[in-house]
Order: C-alpha cells, then structure tokens, then sequence
C-alpha cells in the first residue's frame, strides 16, 4: 500500500526560531519555513518536519540519526560549536569522555534546544 509513497518523519519543538538557529547554525543544515513550521532538508529527497507545540515534552529516545564518515571528527567538530554529548552507562551502551560510544557501530548522543535527542552514527 505504501511501497511507493515518499514517507517523511516529524518530531515537535517548544520554539521554532531556536530550532531553526540550532539546524541551521550549529548542524549547517538548509531549512525551509513552510506554514510556521521548519522543513529540515536532507539529501534523502525527504525533509524532516518540525513543528511547534506549546506543550512539547522531548522525546526519551533518538528522534533523528545522522550518519557520519568519522565520528571523532564530527563530535569534535560539533563540540567546538558548543555542542554537549550525552553521557550513558548502562549496559553495553558506555559513552567515552566525549560522549561517543564505542560499539558496532559507534554512536554520540546531543540533544537540540528542545530536548530531542539526536545521534551522529558511524557509517563506514
């Protein structure tokens, strides 16, 4: 039924204009403004909806996972942007100094400004 469709995933902010700052300043990301909402454009022909809610409770799991070639670089990186990773130990998930845990494959958490959990995930 949905073989064909172009699906496409959204997750809420509590402030539009910081999230916009975030995605576009900190992750360098194009956004698109469509109806006071942020369209966050990706190379996957789909774009990530994000959308106000007065009410919004971030998520406790990882809305959105961005693939990268070297994680270190990347944390690094995102780190001199100020940028803070989040720590975990527990079970086989043990985040290093950094934040990065060094698992197949290797993953770091950060949250945006509202909260919502997002991963940069080595992809090699």
């Amino acid at each position: 039924m949905f073989n064909s469709s172009k699906a496409f995933s959204g997750f809420s902010v509590d402030d539009i204009q910081k999230a916009k700052k975030f995605y576009e300043e900190v992750l360098g990301l194009q956004t698109e403004s469509p109806m006071g909402m942020l369209a966050i454009k990706t190379n996957g022909n789909n774009n990530i909806l994000v959308y106000p809610k007065p009410n919004h409770q971030p998520a406790t799991f990882t809305v959105l996972n961005f693939p990268v070639d070297n994680i270190e670089k990347t944390v690094d990186a995102l780190i001199a942007k100020g940028v803070t990773f989040e720590q975990y130990h527990f079970g086989e998930i043990d985040t290093d100094e950094k934040g990065i845990a060094h698992g197949e494959p290797k993953i770091a958490w950060f949250k945006d400004p509202a909260g919502n959990i997002i991963s940069v995930i080595e992809e090699k």
